[in-house]
Order: C-alpha cells, then structure tokens, then sequence
C-alpha cells in the first residue's frame, strides 16, 4: 500500500457539520463513515481501490489516501480535486452574499447559513449516477438503492470499506443485476447506458480546459433517460458549477414557497424565471433555498 498526504487550511466560518452531513446518509457506511471530527470514503481512481481519510480541526483538514497499488502519474493531483471536491471548496460562497446583501428575501437567508458551501461528490460521473438513482423517488429508498449499487459494482478496499464504481465497472454489469434488487427497468438501463457510453469512449464527462458546461451538457441531455433536472444536479454536486438553475427541484420550489409565504408552490417556469436574478451564482440561490427547509418556519 502506497499513502499520500495533504493539509488543507479551511476558510473562516468552515461548516464541516454541512459535510458529514452529506456524506453520512448511508447509515450503514458501506462506502462512506463519518465521525464527529472527521469521514472516511472509499473510490476507485483507474481502477485502483483508495481510501480517503479526512481529520478536521479548527483550521484545517489533514488528508490522507491511502492507496491499493502504485502511485501513478496525476493521481496525486485528481486525489486533491477529489478532496476539494468532498469538503465543499469549489464554491465560495462570498460572492453570492455580496450579489444579495441588500436583497430582502434571500439577504436574510445568506447571513443566517453564513459560510454555507456546496458539498459535492467525488466525481462527476459519481454525482451523475446519484441523480439518475434518485430520481422520483425518497430519499431513503435512493440511499438503499445506491448501497446496492456499489456493493453490486463497485470494489473493497483492503481496509474494508466499498469504493463507488467507476463507469467500467457499472458497464460490466448486466441489467438484472440491478432490477432483480429492486431497480425499476428504466432505472437500471439509463444507468448501464451512460456507462457503457462512458466507457466506450462515446461519451467524455471531461470539461474543456474554458470549463464551459455546454458541451458535456448537451451531450448528457442525448442520452436516453437523462433531462435538465439530472443535468443540472450533475452540474451542482459533480463539476462544482456556479450557475445551475435547480428550478425543476421539488425541494426548490417547495422553499420559495415558504420564502415567498405562498399558499402554494411555484410552477417550474416562475420558478426558472425568479431564479434569473442571482445569475450567475444561481448553484448558491438554490443551495440557501434547500437550507432554509431546514430552519424553523419563523426564520423564513
């Protein structure tokens, strides 16, 4: 086993709460573990098991991967992507609360989540695979589901712990290995198809050195299976981008509901059309929104 290490010095007002959230729904810790002062996760990088562990302090982050095989050439620089990835360190959220300082709405929300951050998974096709997993469907039943799925195609660590898959071991897969465990139909082929897409060279995740969406967006919206809403969720938790327009969201709409003391929720296209104004940092818009369901009713 080879280990690699890194100290990440956290920004003021850090909310490592916001990140062991994220990455402990599983209950069960099949692939992630978190403790009150620290997660352990486990990914594939080229088909190599590696297992990241994170220590947090009050000012920084100690890092460590330690990693079933050799050490090969820009693994030590994807690891640390992967790291700012799942601490939440793409977007800062300054920039958003100076947009809407003055706003009466989303002003108050801003300051009160203070240094909220998007927490993002560790790699886009990791985010894309949740979102098509989670789709009209609880909460519960997607982590459930997801839990399959890396047991189902993803590999151990040698500490034990599951390693998400990447897209050449989802594409080994065959269907019912998926729908046999309660995937519906559509489900499991859209997942095989990006997959297999991915891994055929048919289809790159890979943004231009621009990092203009466009193209691996509409390339995501021709695949069978794959609309805005899994686009855009792609966006947010994959890429760290800071303009997605979440407003096909349930919980979105649900929020600005309470936001704007309504008796019901907005459709999607008042939705799309309020969400314009905080262009181009609509990813912290929505992100504020999701938190704000969380906040007692009077907060809003």
């Amino acid at each position: 086993m080879n280990a690699l290490h890194w100290t990440l010095p956290l920004p003021p007002g850090y909310r490592r709460g916001d990140v062991l959230a994220f990455h402990g729904r599983d209950a069960e810790g099949v692939a992630e573990q978190v403790t009150p002062d620290g997660l352990r996760k486990g990914i594939l990088h080229d088909g190599v098991p590696v297992l990241l562990t994170v220590a947090f302090t009050e000012l920084q982050a100690t890092c460590r991967a330690e990693i079933d095989g050799h050490v090969t050439d820009g693994m030590t620089e994807a690891l640390h992507g992967v790291l700012l990835n799942i601490l939440g360190m793409r977007i800062a959220p300054e920039p958003f609360a100076q947009l809407v300082a003055a706003d009466p709405l989303m002003g108050p929300l801003a300051r009160a989540n203070g240094s909220l951050r998007i927490v993002q998974s560790a790699t886009p096709f990791e985010a894309l695979t949740w979102a098509i997993i989670g789709q009209q469907i609880n909460l519960s039943f997607a982590i459930a589901l997801r839990r399959t799925f890396i047991l189902q195609a993803g590999r151990q660590h040698s500490s034990g712990l599951w390693c998400y898959p990447e897209p050449r071991d989802v594409a080994r897969l065959e269907l019912e290995a998926l729908t046999g465990r309660k995937f519906s139909r559509a489900k499991a082929e859209t997942l095989l198809r990006l997959a297999r897409l991915i891994h055929d060279g048919e289809l790159s995740l890979e943004l231009p050195a621009s990092g203009d969406v466009t193209v691996v967006s509409q390339a995501l919206l021709a695949v069978k299976g794959i609309g805005p809403w899994t686009v855009n969720y792609a966006l947010l938790r994959g890429y760290g981008y800071a303009d997605c327009s979440l407003h096909g969201d349930v919980a979105i709409r649900a929020a600005l509901q309470k936001l704007l003391k309504e008796d019901s929720k907005p459709d999607m296209a008042r939705t799309e059309q309020w969400l314009r104004q905080y262009a181009p940092h609509r990813t912290m818009a929505a992100a504020h929104l999701w938190a704000s369901l969380q906040a007692p009713a009077s907060d809003g």
